[in-house]
């Protein structure tokens, strides 16, 4: 079997693939990755000359991620079974707000007793605005607009930004990003000069990211009102079987089962869904079973609402009260925002099934059955729920009632946790912890700080409202605002991202905003009476994304000048091994001495040159004996296999300075408190199988691997054969053999610069480690900015200093960590 190779990256070709295997256990990281050199073509090996090139370019050093380009995100596709299986977990998720709508939908509508005309028209509306909003805006188009299998307004944006030019991003990070902008010539005419006008617009680009933006604070607004609202209206169902239930006991209860229902989230998507679902699907099926009876029972001639003449002429003979009441109306689709912010967690065909299999139909049947219902006992308009339900399931369907009206929320609750890690990706939000709960849906996530965040707010706003009737005021405008941008996101992806022309596009787009508008304008009344509150909530958190967004862009600006090789800090004096280094013109110029020992300088980007090295080395005149460039990767997978894992390259322009890479699954353990030992057996390693693989007549250098799968066959055979003890003892002095003759070939490298430089890592190592860590404090320029933006940066700096990890947390020895500080100006 041929041994893997991990090779050099040469200053003039390429540099190295990931290390095959690893003996120690498994690495981790927290860190964001940048680039690496390119890796040498599969067979290819390196010659004399190439060698000999190595030392006469010491100060270049090429660097290329084509191998981190499939790092990133990727659309995860189900099929079969695994499909079904998400089907049945969103029904439990993001079904329960729009679900639960027949609870309210009709009180919320109605004042007074209805005609049975004006009963009619109302359905017909429900029944389109179902039909058009969710079933073919969202379902059949809007799902389609996703960034890598997430969904939500922002991913509609994020999936622009790779379309066109219209976003600045962390030069660190520009590589990982896969852009797939369309040449010039592959585009029409008029969809080219829409990109390039939005390219070009400063205001074009500044509105979109402030539209995408505002459509998360909603959501987020949305979230914290939205399990008030459930849980709420739930504990005063009660009052249907004990009228004598007092509000401190409702809010009280209210509180208890919203505590109790975020302490659960942290058991993560899967099992919250899988829970849930046979509520709500209970639930929805009691709607339609109940819509069914009443049909048959009361009066079937509702179902000619299912004509789009009543709708329209709804809006004909009503005219100004008709805008009003949609207001009420729209309440029959809220919660579809986070239909489309909650795809990153399932998928499209698994909304696309779950929603027109089951919930879709059982919805339309809920609202025929209660119209069938009112048209015949006209006051149960006020309770339509409760008053149609047949004799004899009162309590039955209480109780689903109230169960389906708890888990409600979690489809909001999911989507917050959906677009914060978004707005994290494109910096728009500090950094918190994400859980991934699931190795086999990826995009399921858990974010603690935002989940305790979410409870304290829900809670407060539970205990200043008390009840839904004044909830209800400040319900529903940043739904049909969510709905508006989606509308907007969605035909600018279709223009640049699909290349569909603009002909196409135009009317379906003129429809759907004019559906949106009129909801929008309706819901707009609610301002004074309520919607303020979220309008303020959403004002607030914009501000916050932008105000970290503006400060990041800053930073990135700040830091700008440390984006240098190697070669531009420091150099040898001559081309010998052991000629000693001195600091470019640029740094002083001084010599540089060497101290005993590994330092493990802990490399942000993965690229040039650490900046936590150049204050080391600019400030201290110093370097270890050997050195460690040490970066780690997050990759979205759940792990990654040992083969895969680690990537090492030298670093020419530094004798004894190596680059070492981890790339680790969101699954994957992070730092360990034994990393030196990790860092240490890689790089030697590194340096053993390139000195073989360096010599005239290379000796075949093991992998872990293969040394553990040939010691497993020597177990095989061994157990296979227990009862001889003489062939066991045998087969065991043949592989004790065999071992003693690997290690001999480990050691007798013919390359004496390779044994030197071994034999300095070992040294370096028994000596003594230090992990060496930067802290970056910021400070704003004097006189170089005005007070406004002064202000602004002031408070970023705030919450980046309360936000920002912390050295305490790294699982490391804390003796050993060296921090070195440093200032930039911003």
């Amino acid at each position: 079997m041929a041994t893997p190779r991990i090779t050099i990256a040469a200053d003039d070709i390429t540099s190295p693939k990931p290390a095959e295997s690893s003996g120690g256990p498994d690495l981790g990281g927290v860190y964001h990755t940048r680039s690496l050199s390119r890796s040498l073509r599969p067979g290819s090996r390196r010659t004399a000359s190439s060698r000999e090139r190595r030392s006469d370019h010491l100060e270049v050093e090429e660097e290329d991620d084509d191998w981190l380009q499939d790092d990133g995100r990727k659309k995860q596709v189900f099929k079969g079974s695994a499909l079904l299986w998400l089907a049945y977990q969103s029904v439990g998720v993001i079904y329960g707000d729009i679900g639960t709508s027949p609870l309210y939908v009709f009180s919320s509508t109605f004042t007074d007793e209805p005609s049975y005309d004006d009963l009619v028209q109302v359905l017909s509306v429900v029944l389109w605005s179902l039909t058009i909003m969710v079933t073919l805006k969202y379902i059949l188009i809007v799902l389609h607009a996703d960034n890598q299998g997430e969904g939500g307004t922002f991913s509609c944006y994020s999936l622009l930004t790779r379309y066109a030019n219209i976003t600045d991003r962390d030069p660190r990070e520009a590589r990982l990003i896969k852009m797939e902008r369309y040449l010039t010539q592959d585009m029409r005419t008029s969809n080219r000069t829409l990109r390039s006008t939005i390219e070009r617009s400063r205001f074009t680009r500044g509105l979109l990211k402030t539209i995408g933006v505002l459509a998360v604070s909603m959501v987020i607004a949305d979230g914290v009102l939205t399990p008030a609202q459930s849980v709420l209206g739930a504990v005063q169902g009660l009052s249907v079987v004990s009228p004598n239930i007092n509000s401190p006991t409702i809010v009280g209860t209210s509180c208890g089962v919203l505590v109790v229902l975020f302490l659960i989230q942290p058991l993560g998507t899967t099992k919250l869904a899988s829970t849930f679902a046979p509520i709500v699907i209970l639930w929805l099926g009691f709607n339609a079973g109940f819509g069914i009876y009443n049909l048959v029972k009361y009066d079937h001639s509702v179902l000619k609402a299912f004509s789009p003449y009543f709708a329209i002429h709804f809006f004909v003979e009503k005219k100004t009260e008709a805008w009003r009441m949609l207001g009420g109306i729209l309440l029959s689709f809220t919660g579809v925002e986070a239909l489309f912010a909650d795809l990153g967690a399932f998928s499209m065909r698994a909304i696309q099934i779950s929603w027109l299999s089951w919930c879709y139909p059982c919805l339309l049947l809920a609202y025929v059955g209660q119209a069938a219902y009112i048209s015949v006992h006209p006051d149960a308009y006020s309770n339509p729920f409760y008053n149609a339900v047949p004799p004899g399931m009162l309590y039955p369907s209480l109780v689903v009632a109230v169960l389906a009206a708890i888990v409600a929320s979690q489809a909001m609750i999911t989507a917050v946790f959906q677009l914060i890690s978004q707005l994290m990706k494109l910096s728009y939000c500090p950094q918190v912890k994400v859980v991934h709960t699931s190795t086999k849906f990826h995009g399921q996530l858990y974010v603690p700080f935002v989940n305790w965040i979410l409870m304290c707010g829900t809670i407060l706003v539970t205990c200043v409202y008390s009840n839904t009737t004044r909830l209800g005021n400040a319900y529903g405008v940043c739904v049909i605002f969510v709905t508006f941008f989606d509308t907007c996101m969605v035909t600018l992806a279709s223009l640049i991202v699909w290349r569909f022309s603009p002909y196409l596009v135009f009317v379906p787009w003129l429809f759907f905003a004019t559906v949106d508008g009129l909801y929008l304008s309706s819901a707009l009344t609610k301002v004074p009476d309520g919607a303020w509150f979220t309008i303020t909530i959403s004002g607030v958190l914009t501000c916050i994304f932008m105000l970290w967004r503006f400060g990041k862009e800053n930073q990135w600006r700040a830091e700008a000048e440390d984006r240098f090789r190697p070669a531009q800090l420091l150099h040898r004096e001559n081309d010998s091994p052991d000629s000693p280094l001195v600091l470019t013109p640029r740094w002083g110029g001084g010599s540089v001495s060497r101290i005993r020992g590994l330092g493990i300088y802990f490399d942000k980007a993965g690229v040039l040159t650490p900046t936590v090295f150049t204050q080391f080395v600019s400030k201290f005149g110093t370097v270890p004996d050997a050195m460690v460039f040490f970066h780690l990767h997050p990759v979205e997978a759940p792990a990654v296999s040992s083969s895969e894992r680690y990537a090492i390259s030298r670093i020419p322009a530094v004798p004894g300075c190596y680059r070492l890479v981890v790339r680790h699954g969101f699954m994957d353990e992070v730092i360990t408190p034994d990393l030196a030992a990790l860092i240490y057996e890689q790089v030697r390693k590194f340096i053993i199988r390139e000195g073989n693989d360096e010599d005239d007549e290379p000796r075949s250098v093991p992998v872990d691997g293969e040394e553990e799968r040939e010691h497993a066959q020597t177990n095989g055979a061994a157990s296979d054969n227990q009862a001889d003890e003489e062939t066991k003892a045998k087969k065991a002095a043949a592989a004790a053999a065999k071992q003693k003759e690997r290690s001999a070939a480990l050691l007798g490298l013919a390359d004496e610069a390779t044994k030197e430089e071994l034999g300095r890592l070992d040294r370096a190592f028994v000596t003594k480690v230090m992990y060496i860590v930067g802290k970056e404090q910021m400070h704003i320029k004097a006189n170089a900015t005005s007070f406004v933006r002064r202000i602004l940066l002031t408070t970023f700096l705030w919450i980046r200093e309360n936000t920002r990890a912390k050295i305490a947390n790294l699982r490391l020895a804390m003796d050993r960590v060296v921090e070195v500080g440093f200032v930039k100006d911003i």
